[in-house]
């Protein structure tokens, strides 16, 4: 869906970190995208037009998911909401807990802001092991709504993320994909 053109000016702006967070890792570090405000507007057209006329809310993924997904909602016209990691947000709230490669993790919403039979766009920056995003999908579903969409900046090959995903009968979509 992303022009080829979008795509080398994406790959140009974001930096490679080797080693970052831990050894082994290569951190894709998108920071650089909020230099260029035409490269982010170009950005947010290109997931808009992904969900255009298919979701009635969105669904951002702390913290990074926020830097797109408010601006995705916006353009739609839709509500934005946040899905935050526990303790973040008041009462009430509904939770999800999801495993993680060591340990566990649980993330939140605010409880009633997702309307049953609402189409949901769930966005993130990235796809990896798609933990987290399966987890925000099941938020979704706990209160009676669907996951109509998932999207992303970049989705990691290997890591089985969408795999994890294919469950919710929901379109994926990323721009970049390494």
């Amino acid at each position: 869906m992303a022009s080829q053109e979008l795509i080398s000016r994406l790959e140009e702006r974001i930096e490679n970190v080797s080693d970052f967070p831990v050894p082994g890792i290569q951190f894709k570090d998108i920071s650089p995208i909020f230099l260029d405000p035409k490269l982010y507007e170009d950005v947010i057209a290109d997931l808009v037009s992904f969900s255009k006329g298919k979701v009635d809310a969105v669904c951002g993924i702390e913290s990074r998911g926020y830097l797109f997904g408010i601006a995705i909602a916006v353009a739609l016209e839709v509500p934005f909401i946040l899905i935050r990691k526990a303790g973040k947000l008041p009462p009430p709230v509904i939770a999800e807990k999801y495993d993680l490669e060591y340990g566990s993790a649980i993330i939140e919403t605010r409880e009633g802001q997702i309307k049953p039979g609402q189409r949901v766009l769930v966005h993130d920056d990235l796809l990896a092991t798609g933990g987290t995003t399966e987890a925000a999908a099941k938020l979704v579903e706990k209160q009676d709504a669907t996951v109509a969409q998932f999207s992303f900046l970049i989705g990691l090959k290997g890591l089985n993320g969408e795999e994890k995903l294919k469950k919710f009968n929901a379109e994926v979509y990323h721009i970049l994909e390494y």
